[in-house]
């Protein structure tokens, strides 16, 4: 998590990121000018965790619904269409 400093106000935005060669890297552009003072805040492994894969199951739904041209019943009998298995 990044605190800045604008001024006397602290504004909470948050960014994630990970260390490289002793400098902190973000993950996507931090919207911030340059010069801005920040507070970086290591956190725990299981938050990490926690957050990847949070943010993989955005991703993945992401995706939800959005497949064409598949058979009416392609969730419960997938291993029939993917490996000709019985169909269920």
């Amino acid at each position: 998590m990044v605190f800045a400093s604008a001024g006397s106000e602290m504004i909470d935005m948050e960014y994630t990121g990970r260390v490289e060669g002793g400098v902190v890297v973000f993950d996507r552009k931090p919207r911030l000018a340059e010069g801005t003072a920040v507070k970086v805040q290591p956190i725990a492994k299981r938050e990490r965790r926690k957050r990847a894969a949070s943010e993989l199951g955005e991703v993945l739904l992401s995706f939800a619904g959005k497949a064409k041209g598949l058979p009416h019943d392609m969730a419960e009998n997938h291993d029939h269409y993917l490996y000709g298995t019985p169909k269920r």
